[in-house]
């Protein structure tokens, strides 16, 4: 397993972090390894939404586009005002 040292921790922080620790009754270095965990898989699902966010563009701008006044057609339909398609 890799150690990791962390130089010029803000005093703020460092107190921050050793009382989410006493709260969650783990060690330092434990809660450390948590919200680092934590960050790690919040930037992981952050960079799969925006690949999936990017495909569902380009599929998008690759069909043709919707007719003007479509979805009000599709509403009416439905209430029964105009006749199906």
């Amino acid at each position: 397993m890799a150690t990791l040292h962390v130089r010029n921790v803000p005093d703020e922080l460092y107190q921050k972090l050793q009382a989410c620790a006493e709260v969650e009754h783990r060690s330092l270095s434990a809660e450390v390894i948590d919200l680092l965990k934590s960050g790690v898989a919040a930037r992981d699902r952050s960079a799969k939404t925006t690949e999936i966010l990017e495909r569902l563009r380009v599929r998008r701008e690759s069909l043709p586009p919707v007719p003007a006044g479509y979805a009000a057609d599709l509403i009416r339909e439905g209430r029964g005002e105009i006749e199906p398609r």
